[in-house]
């Protein structure tokens, strides 16, 4: 676990993990946002139960490792039995953050030829009570073909029923094809976005891309709010929505909430 800072655009959460502030402080107002992007997840679940769960962004450096991590820790601090997994299998982050071996992980599940799958051999402790999580393994050169397959979606459903929640750190969506692909299997997906980073024709492309693949999203997280724009006096925002399109045009809107925080 860490809590550093980082410089936009670098691969400092790959080499030294994300900042769970959610664990190292849980009474800061970071946290308490945080629980809030729990809740709202929770306020959805009214009508369709969510037992997998997906974040991605458009591009990378939008801070969704780091929001993943710490809205899983948040459902485990609930008592929800956790499982975080990285499917970022092009610039994994999981085994950093939480400072275990990546020798074996979710490649070591997606091309074995074994029937079946023993979760202790590659599902690792956290640190964290209620938390477990697989790391992305061995970086593979088909990252494609594994996250799209129809192993992995059996994967999917063998451990969500041994677990409460399911949640998945997707690779950015304008990036590669396959987070599209598997998140259409998911009950719900959570697009992060970067204030001052993302630019609004790639939102706009990204929510295109993954509601033509038939995806729910659930909402959005702003990430890295600046003190200027923070309603809380800690350089932290909140806020419920995100319009993209052109000025007086018609915008679409979801739900969503923000954080100051910073990472891939």
């Amino acid at each position: 676990m860490s809590l550093f800072k980082k410089k936009r655009g670098t691969n400092e959460t790959m080499k030294k993990g994300a900042k769970l502030i959610t664990a190292a402080d849980p009474q800061s107002p970071i946290s308490e946002q945080f629980r809030t992007v729990r809740t709202n997840i929770n306020f959805m679940s009214v009508d369709k139960e969510i037992k997998t769960l997906a974040f991605t962004s458009a591009n990378i450096s939008e801070g969704k490792s780091t929001v993943t991590a710490n809205v899983a820790i948040t459902y485990a601090q609930a008592g929800r039995k956790t499982l975080l997994i990285d499917g970022d299998l092009r610039r994994p982050t999981l085994h950093s953050t939480f400072n275990v071996k990546n020798n074996r992980g979710l490649t070591t599940v997606l091309t074995s030829d074994a029937d079946e799958i023993d979760l202790e051999d590659v599902v690792k402790e956290s640190g964290v009570k209620n938390l477990s999580i697989l790391t992305s393994g061995p970086i593979p050169p088909n990252p494609s073909e594994l996250i799209g397959s129809h192993r992995m979606q059996t994967f999917i459903d063998l451990v969500k029923a041994h677990y409460d929640l399911v949640i998945i750190d997707l690779a950015p969506v304008l990036e590669v094809s396959d987070t599209q692909e598997l998140a259409s299997h998911l009950d719900g997906i959570i697009l992060v976005v970067r204030q001052g980073k993302t630019q609004k024709v790639a939102i706009r492309r990204a929510v295109e891309m993954l509601e033509f693949a038939k995806v729910r999203i659930l909402g959005y997280v702003m990430n890295d709010i600046s003190a200027e724009n923070s309603g809380y006096g800690y350089g932290y925002g909140y806020g419920y929505g995100y319009g993209y399109g052109q000025e007086n045009k018609k915008s679409r809107f979801f739900g969503g909430s923000s954080t100051n925080k910073e990472s891939k």
